[in-house]
């Protein structure tokens, strides 16, 4: 008997007195698993058996056809989502005035899609923005949902980040987060909403039968504690388990077809993504895009960036914590070292920035993304521990605002209503703050405490529960226009065989990052019968909500912990969800969706003008070129054009470009694309030169590269101007051509 089971599946019985066989095909993964029940049969009914468990698997065959059985399906897909080039404040510093003005890399969603032989299935996406809102995982879903209908959802679908600092803001639905951008930017949400589910989707369309392997190494030499004075202040006991104040550990997934060819990698690594620091306008993945760019050109060949078929995620860890400037903090003013307490020079933070390990921020972009690449792809190479078994996914949201925590010592805590502390207006060594405020504060001012209370007072209960954080903002108490801050937040963990991977909507300093792997790994093992599996952190994954200090850390009040929301027992109150949900993954235990998550979509308010129109110098036309590139160059050398242009935000170029170096085919007319404003020696600068009249211009640079090829070359910019009438038009520009020989000019 041959009947359909749901999800794909087919299943065909055959019974001999009471005794059965029972065999099932997923059609979606073409393998067949066979349960027997050879109880109470003797020699001759039980050769009988056998011999209709064989026919029945060759029906079942002729039924469906299957093409082969391996260990996982695996797909991989990348999608542009690459917002406003122009005009826009950039998300993580929160620094006025550091607005979009031009594209050093693109951002890209790249997305991989794991299915077993049972025909369970994740998606794990690493975006290159700086966290995933939580409105964009909900809508992303939706979409979703509506697509595939019962196959992608909130529970199996996990959205990570690289936490680039260098992307345009305005994508997430929490005031406290757009205050900078002047609100909601619907343009930049769609670009990465949309951007996130084309990678889903090519992900989906692009699954094959392949072997999943893992491999873990030490990077040493891209990374630094940024706060070591509060990691310090854990207990020596704890701190004397390991070797470094940071985590040095990465961990790579290899995935390969049955052939053995690569198809992607995921690689965790705990660093920011804060090479690019707050002088920065142009748009860039910074170290974690760049990693990802090496990795996927090594593979790909001579693809152009974000079209080849090999996609290499470089998602976010547990780097609350933690610096990419090895160089360490030092004063402009004089360049002697910061105070070590509260990061200042002369009791000011503004002086104190940390740099490195290259000359500017763009070549300590270049190492430390190298670097990471270089260790990824090595242990990529060396890969020799194939996964196998299960894949299991399990969610559930919580209100983090309202959670009642069991101590160690069996007395109780709660987490508090969230708040953000003095020395989060200070900033890091990757980016100070302004006015008067220090890392390390602990004692409120009357006088930024009266500015406080123009917005709001905070209760005298969350001041108690808060302590010793000196409240700045009381987030959790403030609902005008809407909600300022989460308390209802998503908690994740996936298994793929012996990996856990756990979603965590925040920044976990490193200790905590450790503490919250370890206590997940003990209660998993404890309910799994063999089980000895690796755990990784996925940060600022599913929504955001800043950060998430130790106990211990969380009394010294740097700016981590200033920016920890809940109050002390944070961290503690993570600990006991995902080591719940472990508890459950481990027995196979369903557990109850949780509070709902906020869709705060139709509330969103945007004062941040549009377009009004684009101008062009009197007798010149959009694309004129404006200063021209020289007759010849050297490999090596620098070419730079400028053309008369209008916004970027007029059209994003989505999936396509704003430039485009071409090479003149010998011996024809025709032109092939090398480079884009997604390449690394590319840099696409838009500036206003006349605000009342709409006038801009663009300089397009392109650093030949010294294994160049001689011939003959051009750049061009294409662009879309908007008039008063508000129709779009586009437009191209082209500059001369010029040669390119091997040779000193």
């Amino acid at each position: 008997m041959v009947s359909e089971n749901g999800g794909g599946k087919r299943v065909m019985e055959t019974h001999i007195t009471g005794s059965k066989v029972r065999v099932q095909l997923n059609e979606m993964t073409g393998c067949m698993h066979t349960q027997i029940d050879i109880s109470d049969m003797d020699g001759i009914r039980m050769q009988s058996f056998f011999i209709h468990t064989i026919l029945c698997v060759v029906c079942l065959h002729a039924v469906v056809s299957p093409v082969g059985c391996d260990k996982y399906r695996i797909g991989v897909g990348i999608g542009d989502i690459t917002g406003p080039a122009a005009d826009i404040n950039m998300m993580g510093y929160a620094k006025p005035g550091q607005d979009t003005h031009g594209i050093h890399l693109r951002l890209f969603s790249r997305a991989a899609i794991i299915e077993d032989l049972s025909g369970n299935r994740v998606v794990f996406v690493s975006a290159d923005i700086a966290m995933i809102s939580q409105l964009i995982k909900l809508e992303v879903i939706k979409i979703l949902e509506q697509n595939y209908k019962g196959v992608y959802t909130i529970n199996n679908v996990m959205l990570a980040s690289t936490h680039t600092h260098s992307g345009p803001a305005g994508f997430l639905q929490y005031i406290l987060y757009i205050i900078s951008s002047q609100g909601f930017i619907e343009q930049n949400f769609k670009a990465i909403r949309d951007g996130i589910v084309r990678s889903i989707d090519r992900a989906h369309h692009n699954m094959t039968e392949g072997n999943i392997y893992l491999k873990t190494g030490q990077l040493l030499d891209a990374s630094i504690n940024r706060s070591p004075t509060a990691y310090a202040n854990n207990t020596k006991e704890e701190r004397d388990k390991y070797e470094y104040n940071t985590d040095k550990n990465m961990t790579v997934l290899k995935l390969a077809d049955n052939n053995g060819r690569p198809v992607g990698a995921i690689s965790w690594f705990a660093v920011h993504a804060t090479s690019m620091n707050n002088t920065n306008k142009l748009i860039s993945g910074d170290n974690k895009g760049y990693a990802s760019q090496l990795f996927e050109q090594d593979i790909n060949g001579g693809t152009l960036h974000g079209k080849g078929p090999f996609v290499a995620l470089f998602p976010q860890s547990n780097e609350g914590d933690v610096s990419p400037n090895t160089k360490g903090p030092f004063c402009l003013d004089t360049g002697l070292p910061c105070d070590t307490n509260t990061s200042t020079c002369g009791g000011r933070n503004e002086n104190c920035v940390a740099f490195g390990p290259g000359n500017d921020m763009f070549e300590s972009t270049k190492i430390i993304g190298f670097r990471q690449y270089s260790k990824a792809k090595e242990l990529f190479k060396s890969a020799d521990t194939e996964l196998s078994g299960n894949i299991q996914y399990i969610h559930q949201t919580i209100n983090m605002s309202d959670v009642t925590i069991q101590l160690p010592n069996n007395a109780t805590a709660k987490t508090c209503a969230a708040a953000m502390g003095y020395s989060f207006a200070a900033g890091t060594t990757d980016g100070p703050g302004a006015f008067d405020f220090r890392q390390g504060d602990t004692s409120s001012s009357p006088f930024w405490n009266l500015v406080r209370n123009l917005i709001r007072t905070p209760s005298q209960q969350l001041i108690d529960c808060q302590n010793p954080k000196p409240i700045l903002f009381a987030t959790g108490e403030m609902h005008f226009p809407y909600l300022w801050e989460p308390s209802v937040l998503p908690t994740q963990i996936f298994r793929i065989g012996g990996l856990l991977i756990i979603a965590v909507p925040a920044e976990l300093t490193t200790m905590s990052g450790r503490r919250l792997r370890d206590a997940v790994k003990v209660a998993f093992d404890k309910e799994s019968a063999n089980s000895d599996v690796d755990v990784v952190i996925a940060g600022l994954a599913n929504a955001y909500s800043s950060y998430v200090a130790t106990f211990e850390e969380y009394q010294i009040q740097r700016y981590e912990g200033a920016s920890t929301l809940f109050g002390p027992h944070t961290l503690n109150a993570y600990i006991q969800q995902y080591s719940q949900l472990a508890t459950n993954l481990a027995k196979g235990v369903s557990v109850s969706a949780g509070p709902t998550e906020p869709n705060l979509l139709q509330s969103q308010i945007c004062l941040k003008p549009g377009v009004i129109y684009d101008g062009s110098p009197f007798g010149k036309r959009f694309g004129d070129v404006v200063t021209d590139a020289n007759d010849r160059y050297s490999p090596g050398a620098t070419v730079k054009v400028t053309f008369v242009a209008a916004n970027p935000r007029n059209d994003l170029k989505s999936e396509s470009t704003f430039l485009a170096v071409e090479k003149l085919i010998a011996n024809t007319s025709n032109w092939s694309l090398i480079a884009t404003d997604a390449n690394w020696e590319t840099r696409f600068y838009w500036r206003r030169t006349n605000t009342f009249f709409g006038e801009s211009e663009v300089d397009i640079v392109w650093d030949i590269p010294r294994d160049i090829e001689a011939g003959k070359y051009r750049i061009r910019h294409y662009g879309n101007s908007k008039n008063l009438m508000q129709t779009i038009k586009a437009y191209i520009g082209t500059s001369r051509t010029f040669d390119i020989i091997h040779q000193n000019i």
